[in-house]
């Protein structure tokens, strides 16, 4: 405890085994105009579903751990392992994981600030070992540059650190 703030509670971290998402060129079809989940990629998502559903069945995954991922900036560690070195690219896989994650856990993917890929080889047993953790004491960086004249009003400048027609302003906490 640090003057006024309150101990927080310890980051919470759930760890899953998942089936390997289907590979980029295999994610998507294009129906019409409209490209859509193909039907190995919506298999993956329903499975992911399934899985967390059992969890929260089970007992093993409380409500409670649900809703702070909900309320939480995240950390996401993905290890992929492969059947082969160089069938797959690494990334490939990340953003229907990662999408299928957020859907059946209930948080919103723009809260992961910090992810992680890794690559491994199991020929026998290809999989996806997932690790999410809450993260309590992030800082972003503290002064950003306004560059848009679209984006909404413009923020108050710092007073001592506006140059030009670039205007750079404190973020606040």
């Amino acid at each position: 405890m640090t003057g006024s703030r309150q101990a927080e509670a310890p980051p919470l971290v759930l760890s899953f085994e998942l089936p390997l998402p289907p590979g980029v060129n295999h994610q998507y079809v294009t129906i019409g105009r409209r490209r859509v989940l193909s039907k190995p990629a919506q298999a993956f998502k329903r499975d992911v579903v399934k899985l967390i559903e059992r969890s929260r069945g089970n007992g093993s995954l409380p409500p409670s751990s649900v809703a702070r991922m909900g309320a939480s900036l995240l950390g996401v560690y993905l290890t992929f392992f492969f059947e082969t070195p160089r069938r797959r690219d690494l990334d490939g896989g990340l953003k229907i994981a990662l999408d299928s994650l957020a859907s059946a856990l209930d948080f919103d993917d723009r809260n992961v600030v910090d992810l992680h890929l890794t690559k491994r080889i199991d020929p026998l047993r290809p999989r996806l070992e997932v690790q999410i953790e809450t993260i309590h004491d992030w800082q972003f960086d503290r002064s950003y540059v306004y560059l848009g004249h679209d984006a909404g009003p413009s923020p108050e400048p710092d007073r001592a650190t506006e140059s030009g027609t670039d205007q750079e302003f404190t973020a606040q906490s």
